[in-house]
């Protein structure tokens, strides 16, 4: 794991749990910083979770991991498995609503920044396709 990206992605995740914890909490910080932002709430899902993705595929250099015939990121699945999680989590919390839209803004944020991690990584010639128990 590279050190600076490993501090980043961690400094990422404590940002985003700061975010909806504020979000569970019912404080409205989260949404009046993001009524700054065109499209708003879809796109800071959209963000967040594509950054962290980026940041956590290259932190561990795409590594993977083998589900079933597929083979993943280990950062794409960690975050996906995340992001469901705390999506599905609202359906119980009383200042929080379950939406779909915001489900499929974290799915694209996540498909979009795992090419481009690809992409980038690729680039820098250090493709190495590791699985995880390597």
């Amino acid at each position: 794991m590279k050190k600076p990206l490993s501090w980043l992605a961690l400094i990422l995740f404590a940002l985003l749990l700061w975010i909806i914890y504020l979000a569970d909490t019912g404080s409205r910080l989260p949404l009046e910083l993001v009524r700054l932002l065109p499209f708003q709430d879809k796109l800071a899902h959209l963000l967040l979770y594509g950054l962290m993705t980026f940041v956590l595929n290259l932190a561990l250099e795409l590594k993977t991991l083998n589900i079933g015939p597929l083979r993943v990121y280990f950062g794409t699945f960690a975050v996906t498995v995340f992001a469901v999680g705390e999506e599905l989590s609202q359906a119980w919390l009383p200042h929080r609503t379950l939406d779909a839209q915001d489900l499929l803004a974290d799915a694209i944020g996540i498909l979009l920044f795992t090419l481009a991690s690809a992409m980038v990584f690729r680039c820098q010639g250090k493709a190495s396709g590791k699985r995880l128990s390597d």
